[in-house]
C-alpha cells in the first residue's frame, strides 16, 4: 500500500520551495548585518564584491522544518521519526561544522574528521538495520564503501559549490532523479525526502542563480553532501544485476564526481594539495573557454540532468543496461579528457 500520496509530494515540494525561498533573503540580511560574507580575497575566488553566506542555514532549516513537520502532521510513528533523524541529524551536524567554517575558516582536518564520523555512523546504522540499497554481502566491504562514499560525495558537493547556482542545480537534478526512481520502486519515504530536497534547491536558486545574491557556504554544501550521499546509498533500484544497481547511484552524481576527479588529479599533477582551493574546477575551465558564469551553470546543470535522466531510464525501463552504461561511461570519460586537458589555471 502506498504510504504517501501524489498530492503529499506536491505539498512537500511546495512547502520547502516557499520556506527556503522566503528564509534565504532573511538570512542574507542577517549575514550582512553580522558580516558573515565571502570576500574575494583569495586567488581562486571569481566574484568581485563580497557575497553574503548563510544561504545554507535557510536550506537546513527549510528541509528540517518541512520534513519533521510532515511527519508530525501525518502522525507518523517514533520509528519513522528515528529513520528520518538517522538521515537528517548527521547532515545537520555537518551543516553546523560548515557554519563554523563559514565564520572562522576552519582548517581541512576538523571537517574531514566530522565527515568521517558521519560516514562511520551511517555505515553502522545502515548495516545494522539492513537498509543499504546495494549491499555487497560482505559487512566489512559495505562499511568501507559507505564511509568512502559519504566522505567522497560530501567533498564533491562542497568542491562543486564554486559557481553561482552550481551545487544547488546539481543537487536539484540528483534529488529529482532520486525521487522518480524511489517512487517508482515503492521507496516512498526516500521519495519524500528527495522531493523535499528538490524543492529546497529550487527555492534557494531564486537567490543563488547568477548573479548570486547569497551563497550556501560550507554550511549548506556539507549538509547537502551528507544528505544526498546517504539518500543515494539507501536507494534500492528494482533492476537486474549488481552491475546496474551500482551504476545508477554513480550516474546520479556523475558531474560532481567528474568535477572532483578533474580538480584533484590536476592538483596532484601540479603537486598542490587536493584540499587547497583553486581555479581548476569544471566551471573555471568553462569560463576560460569563453562561457559566462550563467552559461557555465546552465552547461553543468544540463550535464547533471542528462546523467540523472540516464539513471532514471535504466531504473524504470527494460532497456539494455550494459549498453546504456557503456555509452554513459564513454560520455563521462570523454568529458574527463576534455576538461583535464584544458588549461588548469589562468
Amino acid at each position: 500500500m502506498q504510504l504517501i500520496q501524489g498530492i503529499d509530494y506536491f505539498y512537500l515540494f511546495s512547502a520547502t520551495f516557499f520556506v527556503v525561498g522566503l528564509l534565504t533573503p532573511l538570512m542574507r540580511k542577517v549575514a550582512i548585518r553580522t558580516d558573515i560574507v565571502d570576500r574575494p580575497n583569495l586567488a581562486h575566488k571569481t566574484h568581485i564584491s563580497p557575497v553574503p553566506y548563510l544561504g545554507g542555514v535557510a536550506i537546513i532549516v527549510g528541509i528540517l522544518l518541512v520534513s519533521y513537520g510532515g511527519l508530525i502532521l501525518r502522525n507518523r510513528t517514533g520509528i519513522d521519526i528515528w529513520i528520518a533523524s538517522s538521515l537528517l541529524l548527521p547532515a545537520a551536524v555537518l551543516g553546523f561544522i560548515g557554519f563554523l567554517d563559514d565564520r572562522k575558516n576552519l582548517p581541512p582536518l576538523p571537517r574531514f574528521i566530522a565527515q568521517t564520523l558521519a560516514g562511520i555512523f551511517t555505515a553502522i546504522f545502515l548495516i545494522s538495520t539492513d537498509t543499504i540499497g546495494n549491499p555487497t554481502g560482505i559487512t566489512a566491504l559495505d562499511a568501507a564503501i559507505t564511509i568512502f562514499w559519504v566522505v567522497g560525495i560530501t567533498n564533491s558537493i562542497n568542491f562543486f559549490d564554486n559557481l553561482d547556482g552550481g551545487a544547488a542545480g546539481a543537487v536539484a537534478a540528483t534529488s529529482f532523479g532520486l525521487f522518480l526512481i524511489s517512487h517508482d520502486n515503492g521507496q516512498y519515504f526516500l521519495a519524500a525526502l528527495s522531493i523535499t530536497t528538490f524543492g529546497a534547491m529550487l527555492g534557494f536558486l531564486l537567490w543563488n542563480k547568477s548573479p548570486a545574491r547569497i551563497y550556501m557556504g560550507d554550511a549548506g554544501a556539507l549538509f547537502l553532501g551528507v544528505l544526498i550521499s546517504v539518500l543515494v546509498l539507501r536507494l534500492n533500484p528494482d533492476v537486474e544485476g549488481k552491475f546496474t544497481s551500482f551504476a545508477i547511484p554513480i550516474l546520479l552524481l556523475a558531474i560532481p564526481i567528474l568535477d572532483t576527479s578533474v580538480a584533484v588529479i590536476s592538483r596532484l599533477k601540479r603537486r598542490v594539495s587536493p584540499f587547497q582551493g583553486g581555479r581548476d574546477h569544471l566551471s573555471h575551465r568553462l569560463i576560460r573557454r569563453g562561457f559566462t558564469k550563467r552559461q557555465s551553470a546552465y552547461a553543468l546543470w544540463s550535464l547533471s540532468a542528462i546523467f540523472s535522466a540516464i539513471a532514471v531510464s535504466m531504473a524504470t525501463t527494460n532497456n539494455d543496461s550494459k549498453f546504456i552504461i557503456g555509452l554513459a561511461l564513454s560520455f563521462w570519460i570523454g568529458l574527463f579528457i576534455l576538461f583535464i586537458t584544458s588549461k588548469d589555471t589562468e
